[in-house]
């Protein structure tokens, strides 16, 4: 045992993207795991509880001994062969239990005694973690971040998806940052999209000089919450502010929540099923915003936005739906941003429409 590889280069792991085996339970792996990672646990949940009493009411030898007993003959081979898959697909791979104690340490030596030699993480998951909590405060010392704000529609996600320099918080929350955002695909837990975003600023910082470009949002992304430090940094950042005319604006909208978002919930759903849950998600960002709405204005853009999706389906012409998105963003975003921008603290950078935007950022902020 002694022997065998050990890694706490935490920082080259990240900047490297490797590939990890975890070998924690089910149940801990959904909790939080990193980017590359793969659940391949030595025990299930229910094991891992009962070795977990075990150790309470009996010590660390008898619960090793019941570990032993529950992983045993057919399962155990189960098991061993999917380790060594994973290893030889992986061969720059790392192994990691939650705190690179026993669990890694068996695994590790099980797999040398099929022949392969697999490095493991001292500190196990919970040093990793760590390492990105330290590492996303150093990161935003270091950075300088500028935001690129604008009224809903203007296409902020377009300016970033184009600038190099550029890191997608909505991408890794997989989430639009709206009322309406809901993708078909679930988002990360709130651990997670924490390590994501982390690792994001490490491997930015690392590769390329010049300022940080983010989207402005708000303290949430869907129901994940922006890290604290990253919000207060954020607040005080510079803005780029894109400026697009109210039917350019609606454009948008239509494209990114009908259109792309319609085809993403049929493409994951099916064409029966996924039309009638793009609407559903829809009408429920809409009710989620009844009160500031108010409801005389809620039920009339209700109504209306079911009425598109009727005529939609009958016709299957998308621009039916432009009428109820242009009061949406009259009524109720384009006073809200007002609201908001007044709340940031940065200074304006410069003003302009998105390919406007898009070439000052290049020309002046990373040349």
């Amino acid at each position: 045992m002694a022997d065998l590889p050990v890694s706490a280069d935490y920082r080259r792991l990240f900047l490297d993207e490797a590939v990890f085996m975890d070998l924690r339970s089910p149940g801990e792996f959904a909790h939080g795991a990193f980017p590359g990672a793969t659940s391949l646990p030595l025990m299930t949940d229910e094991e891992r509880a009962q070795v977990g009493t075990c150790y309470k009411q009996r010590g660390q030898d008898a619960a090793i001994a019941l570990g032993h007993r529950l992983v045993a003959g057919d399962e155990r081979e189960r098991r061993v062969a999917a380790w060594c898959e994973f290893a030889r697909r992986h061969p720059q791979g790392y192994l990691y239990c939650w705190r690179g104690g026993l669990r890694s340490q068996t695994v590790q030596q099980w797999l040398a005694d099929e022949g392969i030699v697999y490095p493991r993480i001292e500190g196990g998951y919970k040093a990793l973690r760590r390492f990105l909590l330290e590492e996303l405060a150093h990161s935003l010392q270091q950075a300088r971040l500028v935001l690129v704000s604008g009224r809903t529609g203007t296409g902020k996600t377009r300016v970033i998806h184009a600038l190099q320099g550029a890191l997608d918080l909505e991408g890794m929350a997989r989430h639009r940052g709206s009322s309406f955002g809901h993708l078909p695909e679930p988002q990360p837990s709130q651990i997670d999209f924490e390590n994501a975003v982390s690792i994001a600023f490490l491997q930015q910082l690392a590769r390329r000089s010049g300022p940080v470009v983010l989207e402005d949002e708000g303290r949430l992304i869907g129901r994940l919450a922006l890290p604290e430090n990253l919000r207060q940094h954020m607040q005080q950042a510079p803005l780029l502010v894109v400026e697009e005319p109210l039917e350019e604006r609606v454009a948008v909208i239509l494209d990114d929540y009908i259109n792309d978002l319609g085809a993403r919930y049929a493409l994951r759903h099916g064409t029966v099923e996924g039309p009638a849950l793009h609407r559903a998600r829809l009408l429920e960002g809409l009710d989620g915003i009844r009160k500031r709405l108010g409801g005389a204005r809620h039920q009339a853009l209700r109504a209306t936005m079911e009425q598109a999706f009727d005529l939609q389906h009958s016709r299957g012409d998308p621009q039916v739906h432009r009428g109820w998105i242009r009061e949406l963003l009259e009524a109720y975003y384009d006073p809200m941003y007002s609201y908001q921008l007044a709340q940031r603290d940065g200074t304006e950078l410069f003003r302009g429409n998105r390919q406007q935007v898009v070439d000052y950022a290049r020309s002046q902020l990373f040349c």
